[in-house]
């Protein structure tokens, strides 16, 4: 999505998930330079948390992310656990939004939601989004990408708030429990999602490096500034204290899989090829990448459960009026699963 100044949405009659007069009360109170009417935009394309862009009558904008409508998973669509990592980067070398408060009162609109600074840039999300970063500075933003990768990595998770995020075991046997719960809460039952998590499982590197793990790094989550510096990293909701590595296999999984993730970047158009990227990121962090296929493999198996999920609340119709193919998007888990399987025994 490209962000501008003259994104204005003309002004809508309702919002999913969003009660219009109490949500611009809570503004009136904690945003108190927002000017009614608010008129709210949802933004789409987000597949998880509901993301709206809020416009005052004075052209200002903000950003509001809200879990769907409906029932949730237990854990899932944590929006204040994302508000707080965006604080806690505040400052650091990492590039993030700056939150202006989060509302834990669902008397407001039925949730828990936050509300952050609208950043100006281009989310390179889709072929016609991605199209519209100038081919002469493709280059500089693919350099800026791996770098903003290895800022994230960097950030000192030994002390302060982060140490305590900090979990005994092992990342990848956590999230490959967690997806798993999350496969059986939804009532999918034996087939290639199951069977490439048992293949996951037994197949399990140890953990060497340990840092923040955003769960979801691709350029898709990214804005994009005009000189091809990274002006914010978007969608926190699966960040983590973990395996670093995984990541990088998921960076690597969204840059060389097109058909998966929607679009990925070209060599052919000016974009830096997979290997240059991960050359970058081992000089940068000092890390070898030898276990690389098994991450990029767990990655694809990982985005196979997040697509089940996804795939079940449009069906249950609690992301709001989107125009979605949900038979393409039900069949995508088993596809992806099966690319993870590929990708795991070579």
């Amino acid at each position: 999505m490209v962000h501008d100044e003259s994104d204005r949405p003309a002004v809508p009659s309702v919002a999913a998930g969003i009660d219009i007069e109490r949500v611009t009360s809570w503004f009136a109170e904690h945003i108190p330079v927002a000017v009614p009417p608010l008129r709210f935009e949802l933004i789409t394309g987000g597949r998880s948390n509901l993301t709206y862009r809020v416009h005052d009558e004075s052209g200002a904008r903000w950003v509001l992310r809200r879990p769907p409508t409906g029932h949730v998973l237990a854990s899932a669509h944590d929006v204040v656990r994302e508000f707080r990592i965006l604080d806690l980067l505040a400052g650091s070398p990492v590039p993030v939004p700056p939150v202006l408060g989060c509302c834990t009162d669902h008397a407001v609109t039925g949730a828990d939601f936050y509300v952050m600074e609208n950043v100006d840039g281009i989310v390179p999300d889709d072929p016609a989004t991605a199209a519209a970063i100038p081919q002469e500075i493709r280059d500089a933003a693919s350099r800026n990408i791996v770098d903003t990768l290895a800022a994230v990595h960097g950030v000192d998770t030994t002390t302060g708030p982060l140490a305590e995020q900090r979990r005994p075991g092992s990342y990848l046997e956590r999230q490959l429990r967690r997806w798993h719960r999350q496969l059986t809460a939804g009532g999918v039952g034996p087939g290639p999602l199951r069977e490439v998590h048992d293949l996951l499982a037994r197949r399990m590197p140890d953990e060497r490096w340990t840092g923040i793990t955003h769960g979801d790094f691709r350029p898709g989550n990214l804005l994009i500034g005009p000189d091809g510096t990274v002006r914010a990293v978007l969608d926190w909701e699966l960040w983590s204290v973990g395996d670093v590595l995984a990541d990088i296999g998921w960076l690597t999984a969204a840059w060389t899989s097109a058909e998966p993730f929607g679009w990925a970047p070209d060599p052919a158009e000016g974009y830096l090829d997979i290997d240059t990227v991960l050359a970058r990121y081992a000089d940068a962090t000092g890390r070898a990448l030898d276990d690389l296929p098994y991450y990029q493999a767990f990655a694809l198996w990982r985005l196979a459960a997040i697509a089940e999920g996804v795939a079940a609340r449009f069906r249950a119709g609690v992301m709001g009026e989107q125009d979605i193919d949900v038979t393409e998007m039900s069949e995508r888990p088993a596809r992806l699963a099966e690319s993870a399987r590929a990708v795991l025994i070579g």
